[in-house]
């Protein structure tokens, strides 16, 4: 097959926390009127499975590309039950609910899934004062947290912390999380949707019975960790024949990086992992054997693993481009960073690696 970037449809959606930002600030005109809360850029989740929308492929299911393709299209040697990463475009403009998704050993011991749900955000724009929630004081008991939650009184039970545009946070299934108001983000994640709450409102600020608020609280505690705790962290920044690349997080499901490119980037071929590559900025033309493609601000794409080596470019004076791929930790991450003069305490703080 002659692969090339895929381009996909993206699913929408409309909870309480979101308004227009996505629109706004970020330049996503194609988007549906009314409240935009996510975009799901790149999915194969089952509840949001999308189809290719361009080029010899175009009407294709991507999900049915991902299982009669996996080594072509995700990674050699890889096979699964759906892509391995999901990416979205999220807008706050409210405050998210504060809540923790499951990880692997949960996901598969309460809900017979096949995973969890460890993500990522990174911080596109902030109103000044923005803030996050993140992870819980270890020493507090059960009772102390419900409690908590029932005073809604969150800063007494977890860590605050600002953040600004260009941050990342990193969050492992099971810590309890938040954020928002006034904060646009791209999220990287696990293909998962498993979730628990603390709140009494559903995600369209529907009030909830007293006895499911309860039910939701111990049902979030019977899923709390305490063992990490994330924190917005800048990212590491290489700088490489004029073009800066920040590594914002790293782990064993996926990395995130910041491209801000002023000259053409060329990526040489691997065929054990693909990338996602969602466009923050100017348009930017990404050039393979057999052609080129347009990928505009607001838009994202699916690099196949086999599409070998390609190049991005500037359609302008510079392209700014999120770009994740589930790594070789210690290919892809460690060893470059280690080249670069970081020291293990600086690529610690990144996520969760093997140092």
């Amino acid at each position: 097959m002659d692969w090339y970037p895929l381009k996909l449809t993206y699913h929408v959606r409309t909870y309480a926390f979101g308004e227009r930002l996505i629109v706004d600030m970020l330049g996503k005109e194609d988007a549906p009127d009314g409240v935009v809360a996510e975009t799901w850029e790149v999915s194969d989740h089952p509840d949001a499975q999308t189809t290719i929308t361009n080029g010899a492929l175009a009407g294709s299911s991507f999900h049915e590309m991902v299982i009669n393709h996996p080594e072509e299209l995700v990674g050699s040697d890889w096979n699964g039950p759906h892509f391995p990463l999901l990416g979205k475009f999220l807008d706050a403009s409210h405050p998210l609910p504060v809540h923790l998704h499951a990880d692997d050993e949960t996901a598969a011991r309460i809900y017979g899934e096949p995973h969890g749900k460890s993500e990522a955000w990174h911080i596109l724009w902030t109103a000044p004062g923005a803030s996050i929630l993140a992870g819980v004081h270890p020493d507090l008991t059960q009772d102390e947290l419900f409690d908590a939650f029932k005073r809604r009184d969150y800063d007494s039970v977890m860590y605050r912390y600002p953040i600004a545009p260009g941050d990342t946070v990193y969050v492992p299934g099971c810590i309890l999380h938040g954020f928002g108001p006034d904060t646009l983000i791209f999220e990287i994640q696990q293909t998962s949707d498993l979730g628990q709450t603390v709140m009494p409102t559903d995600l369209f600020g529907n009030e909830k019975p007293l006895a499911q608020w309860d039910e939701d609280i111990h049902a979030t505690l019977a899923e709390l960790k305490t063992n990490y705790f994330p924190k917005p962290n800048p990212g590491l920044t290489i700088e490489r024949e004029g073009n800066r690349y920040t590594t914002g997080c790293a782990g064993p499901y996926f990395a995130l990086e910041r491209w801000n490119l002023h000259r053409t980037h060329h990526q040489p071929a691997n065929d054990a992992r693909c990338f996602t590559i969602s466009n923050v900025g100017e348009p930017a033309v990404i050039r393979f054997t057999g052609g080129e493609g347009l990928l505009e601000r607001a838009q994202s794409c699916v690099i196949p693993a086999a599409l070998g080596e390609f190049e991005v470019a500037p359609l302008g004076q510079s392209a700014d481009l999120i770009v994740c791929y589930v790594p070789d930790l210690e290919r892809d991450v460690i060893l470059p960073l280690r080249e670069a003069k970081f020291d293990n305490a600086e690529i610690a703080a990144l996520g969760i690696l093997p140092l």
